[in-house]
């Protein structure tokens, strides 16, 4: 299997880190295409104005990889997984190839309900999908404490091990998954073996919160405030209430954002014959 690994949060984060060292043996070829900065709640924007950097590094041993070379891009995550598959996977591999899938993580943070929007990690999953490669969006729900990245990247191996073993449907596929909080120092009965659980999104907006400051120069600014899953409700089985209960949620995704239910709605009201301006 070949595959590519990207992320959001830059080629150096401990999410991407750990969990190349979960995957490595995984694939026949493992190329690494990952933000040179941190492009958090990035969305899918795209660089069109400006040149998109290259930059070569070489990642230590940390976190339960034994260290690779990564290419950082200065630009989106999805225009990592752009460039990756037009240009970069095939000056390394042979023209004509391409990945067969992209995996795209581990973020800091959770991707749940509406969030699934706004997060980069999971714009670059659904670029790979739209172009026809199955792709896979892994997250990480932090709690208070320090994270625990290696045996988080562990869980998450387990989970995508799961969706490969059932296959994808379709070469257009995207799933994204989320790890329950795993810290350092937890007791090893609460989080050795966290459940799988394919659910839906969340579907309800947050609980948006500002604080008004003023600068030392005297100008008014907002700083967020609010938490990234404090949603306005909660749904019975979607994949923020799972999470909440520890366990690795698993949703499909899909990058097609057409009502595809009230076309006939639409068509009937606007008409499709031609008129006269």
């Amino acid at each position: 299997m070949r595959i590519l690994l990207t992320n959001d949060d830059g080629l150096t984060a401990p999410g991407i880190v750990a969990l190349h060292g979960a995957i490595a043996d995984l694939g026949s070829d493992l190329l690494t295409v990952a933000p040179l900065t941190v492009q958090s709640a990035t969305g899918h924007g795209l660089t069109v104005h400006t040149p998109l950097m290259l930059t070569r590094m070489e990642i230590p041993p940390r976190l339960g990889s034994r260290g690779f070379e990564g290419v950082a891009l200065d630009g989106r995550p999805a225009d990592c997984v752009k460039v990756a598959v037009s240009n970069i996977w095939p000056e390394a591999f042979g023209a004509g190839s391409r990945p067969d899938v992209v995996i795209s993580g581990m973020n800091a943070g959770a991707n749940a309900g509406i969030n699934t929007v706004y997060s980069g990690t999971v714009a670059a999953a659904l670029e790979a999908a739209f172009m026809g490669i199955p792709s896979v969006a892994v997250s990480l729900h932090l709690g208070r404490g320090k994270p625990d990245f290696a045996l988080a990247a562990r869980h998450a191996r387990r989970a995508i091990d799961a969706v490969l073993k059932i296959g994808f449907p379709s070469p257009h596929a995207c799933v994204s998954i989320n790890i329950p909080v795993t810290e350092l120092g937890m007791p090893e009965g609460q989080t050795s073996r966290y459940p799988l659980r394919v659910c839906p999104v969340n579907a309800h907006g947050l609980n948006d919160r500002f604080e008004k400051r003023t600068s030392p120069g005297g100008e008014e600014y907002y700083w967020a405030a609010g938490s990234g899953l404090d949603f306005k409700t909660t749904d019975e089985g979607s994949d923020v209430q799972w999470l909440f209960k520890r366990c690795i949620t698993i949703t499909p995704l899909r990058y097609d954002l057409t009502k595809k239910s009230v076309l006939g709605y639409w068509k009937d009201g606007v008409g499709e014959g031609v008129s006269e301006v």
